[in-house]
């Protein structure tokens, strides 16, 4: 029997990359499958997807983390990534 609190189980979480190109795609009414060249940029063109999963991903020693945001442009919207993984879009400014 297992003594102390609860575990939460991280597992689940949907990959910061691949909850990039699903809120976009949401956002444009399309499937994530769908955004794609010609009509869409891909994510690799302006920031590598590894590199962003990294970045969010639990310490070596498991433990999570949970300072830090990034924001870059991706097919029209500002993105900005939260420590809990939440993706937040705005329209690109127009110059």
């Amino acid at each position: 029997m297992e003594e102390g609190g609860d575990r939460i189980d991280v597992s689940y979480r949907t990959p910061p990359s691949q909850a990039v190109v699903e809120a976009v795609a949401d956002a444009e009414g399309v499937s994530p499958e769908a955004l794609c060249p010609p009509e869409y940029e891909t994510l690799h063109d302006v920031v590598d997807p590894q590199a962003l999963d990294d970045l969010f991903a639990p310490k070596a020693n498991g433990i999570e983390r949970n300072l830090g945001r990034v924001t870059f442009e991706f097919c029209d919207y500002v993105v900005t990534i939260e420590p809990d993984g939440s993706v937040t879009l705005e329209p690109t400014p127009s110059e």
